[in-house]
């Protein structure tokens, strides 16, 4: 069955360990594709996932990726979004799902009133680097010298101590 063919939505409890929300079971069709989940972590911190609906595949598979993102903040541009992850299954890679789960994400920054659409990637996947490109993204890396951070565990306590 395609994403062309009518879909169901079925409920999914606790997706993640911090879903908060579930969806209830309805019938829909390509144009409601995207359900989102909340979950809040701290006071103010939000994280959405994006699942596409329910496709009944002879594999048994019905979820076959999800976009993960949450709204930030750029002090060169204001308000800005940024996508934690975006997962297609192997299987249904170079189908359209990983656009179509890029597009929602876009179209709900550009709601909201973003200016960027923010994201990293590894540095050895290729062919993940080449679909970004191909959907006009650009390596910051390469061309504004950004790189990404981290401090974690024990330098994270330490820091922490100051």
């Amino acid at each position: 069955m395609c994403l062309q063919c009518k879909v169901k939505h079925y409920a999914v409890n606790n997706h993640c360990d911090k879903c908060s929300e579930s969806l209830t079971q309805l019938e829909g069709t390509t144009k409601q594709i995207y359900k989102f989940y909340e979950y809040r972590h701290g006071l103010a911190s939000k994280c959405r996932l994006f699942l596409p609906v329910d496709i009944f595949l002879p594999s048994g598979h019905t979820k076959v990726g999800y976009a993960l993102y949450f709204y930030s903040y750029s002090s060169f541009v204001g308000r800005a979004i940024y996508m934690e992850d975006l997962y297609v299954m192997p299987e249904f890679r170079g189908k359209g799902v990983g656009k179509a789960l890029m597009s929602k994400v876009a179209q709900l920054a550009l709601a909201a009133g973003c200016h960027q659409l923010n994201f990293t990637i590894l540095n050895w996947n290729k062919p993940s680097m080449d679909f970004y490109l191909s959907q006009g993204c650009f390596d910051i890396t390469a061309t504004m010298g950004y790189h990404c951070m981290r401090c974690e565990g024990e330098a994270l306590k330490h820091l922490a101590q100051f």
